[in-house]
């Protein structure tokens, strides 16, 4: 809900600043602090819940104004929404970024650019996060100012906010879509915060996302681990030089995407039992100043989670990988197996390689931590693959549950583990930070399964790839533990490899049958309480810059703005139905 009129809007605006500005500008507040805040705000003026959305992106904005002062306005972005624009008649056309618009002054998008551009902006219209955070990390711009409908808003606090990214902005006054408006006082004032150099600075990762994503551009890639052979990644080159054939496709897989955040978590690691200092203003000189060693022991755990998908992919029939075809598609799973035990064996030379640098000790300890996580990782593929191809399809919560911790967590641990030992001796963090990634493991898997069940108006054959690809999830294992033996001995026929219905209607009555049981319901509980246990153990550690790093993973790791609906719409196939799920 967005307040009615401008009047109501400008009052409860005028109260989060006054709010913002007792707040400490030292670390930006969680999305819970927000919450909390922003509910007694609306107690206090008597207003209803519906209105705490839009009173956080609102909050939000008045606490980041000092820090987009401390930016100059080049380097600054900023964001408009295609649905400003007017639905008939646009002359502008779409490129990979957004509309292109053409400037023609028929709608409120060229009157916000063209006084953006001429401050020194970078203007995009495009809409949602993604893309945004893609920009910021890749160290174009360091602030975001910006127009959207409130639910995207709400979605971007988690993605933007808590990694301390400074950003501004004016909710739209509906989610229509077409031709809607927004408060364009607001957004002129937005636009002409002017620029401060003294302005108070907040404590942001930035610095060390870009690090982490820096890492294996191509060009950080050939000098942190420089080419033993020689030649190019084209077919051709490949086939004269077959030699030098597996590790030039295995270099090109390494700077083909991802979200690099295993490498970001060994540097955040690293800096944060040391002091933060590469959150703090100056955190591109500290980052900058850190031995290749450093990088490229974080590196080693993103060559090992690459070696994974390579596997993954073959195994599970993925046809598709960062946008392109899977490395088995391309070159044949022979091939492909290959360049997954190249990549391992890489990885372990990432770190021995300097062990002198690193020390010994330190090597030997950080090699041990990957060798077990990649053993366990191992077995917990192992266990779900067996399970995969037996005829019997039972499954115990407790059992998908232990296959979760051994397939997810060990690779949050390496992580955490090798970042600290690089700072130092680490045992005292041993146990904690393996129970940690226990829990963000299993609980960020467990949404992974729930996404592939959430509502999508466009969905095809998307939903329950899991349920069609016989793959053993906690939700399986909830869904036969509720029903009962009429309904699981269903459930069981639904998933057996000669069931006779369409894929399509075996997975709407799959669905039913999910419902019945409660399992979206108590999937999400289980989230909560792996949740709540991974943030009671990062409240026992110290420096407090480690606690909120932890803080900071559980909130962006654990990635809950979709919800699982009790409907479900399958288009564009055989037939069209949507089923009611009955209490």
């Amino acid at each position: 809900m967005v307040p009615d009129t401008k009047g109501a809007r400008e009052t409860l605006r005028m109260r989060c600043r006054e709010v913002a500005a007792t707040l400490s500008r030292d670390v930006p507040p969680s999305k819970d602090e927000l919450e909390a805040i922003c509910r007694q705000l609306l107690t206090e003026q008597n207003l209803p819940e519906g209105f705490l959305g839009w009173t956080m992106v609102v909050l939000s904005t008045e606490f980041w104004e000092d820090q987009i002062k401390s930016i100059p306005y080049e380097r600054r972005l900023f964001l408009l929404p295609h649905c400003l624009k007017h639905a008939e008649g646009c002359p502008a056309d779409y490129d990979e970024f957004g509309l292109a618009c053409k400037t023609c002054g028929a709608c409120s998008i060229a009157d916000f650019r063209g006084a953006a551009e001429e401050l020194g902006y970078k203007v995009l219209v495009a809409e949602g996060s993604p893309i945004v955070l893609k920009i910021i990390v890749s160290g174009h711009v360091d602030a975001i100012v910006g127009v959207a409908c409130l639910n995207v808003l709400e979605k971007a606090i988690d993605k933007i906010m808590l990694a301390g990214i400074p950003c501004m902005a004016v909710p739209l006054l509906s989610s229509d879509c077409r031709n809607t408006s927004v408060d364009e006082d607001w957004v002129e004032q937005m636009v002409r915060v002017p620029f401060d150099a003294s302005a108070q600075e907040t404590r942001s990762y930035i610095h060390l996302l870009r690090e982490s994503s820096r890492l294996f551009e191509a060009d950080s890639l050939e000098r942190l681990v420089p080419r033993i052979r020689s030649g190019g990644s084209d077919l051709d080159s490949l086939v004269s030089d077959p030699i030098a054939a597996t590790e030039s496709i295995a270099y090109d897989f390494l700077s083909a995407g991802g979200k690099h955040s295993r490498p970001f978590i060994t540097l955040a690691v690293y800096d944060a039992v040391q002091g933060g200092a590469a959150t703090a203003a100056d955190g591109a000189r500290i980052v900058a100043g850190y031995s290749d060693a450093i990088r490229r022991a974080a590196m080693s755990i993103e060559t090992f989670h690459k070696a994974s998908l390579v596997h993954d992919d073959i195994q599970d029939g993925d046809r598709f990988r960062y946008g392109s075809d899977s490395l088995h598609v391309k070159h044949g799973v022979p091939t492909a197996i290959n360049i997954g035990d190249y990549l391992i064996g890489l990885g372990y030379r990432l770190v021995s390689g300097d062990r002198a640098e690193l020390g010994f000790e330190a090597a030997a300890d950080i090699l041990d931590c990957l060798a077990d996580a990649h053993q366990r990782l191992s077995e917990g593929q192992g266990a779900e693959l067996i399970w995969r191809d037996a005829s019997d399809k039972c499954l115990k919560p407790i059992d998908a549950l232990k296959v979760y911790a051994l397939k997810t967590a060990p690779a949050f641990e390496a992580a955490f583990y090798t970042g600290l030992r690089l700072a130092g001796p680490a045992d005292e963090y041993r146990q904690p930070v393996r129970q940690f990634a226990r829990n963000l493991g299993v609980a960020f898997q467990i949404l992974n399964d729930l996404k592939d069940w959430e509502h999508d108006e466009d969905n095809k054959l998307a939903m329950g790839t899991d349920l069609l690809a016989g793959r053993p999830t906690i939700l399986w294992a909830l869904a036969l533990a509720g029903l009962n033996e009429a309904q699981k001995q269903e459930l069981l026929g639904l998933a057996a490899a000669d069931c006779p219905l369409p894929p399509e209607q075996r997975l709407i009555r799959a669905r039913h049958l999910y419902f019945e049981a409660g399992v979206f319901e108590k999937a999400y509980r289980l989230v909560d309480k792996h949740q709540q246990k991974a943030e009671e153990i990062a409240d026992e550690l110290k420096p407090d810059e480690l606690r909120r790093l932890m803080y900071y993973l559980v909130d962006t790791v654990l990635d809950r703005t979709a919800e699982v609906k009790p409907t479900i719409q399958i288009k564009h196939l055989s037939f069209e139905e949507t089923l009611p799920i009955v209490s």
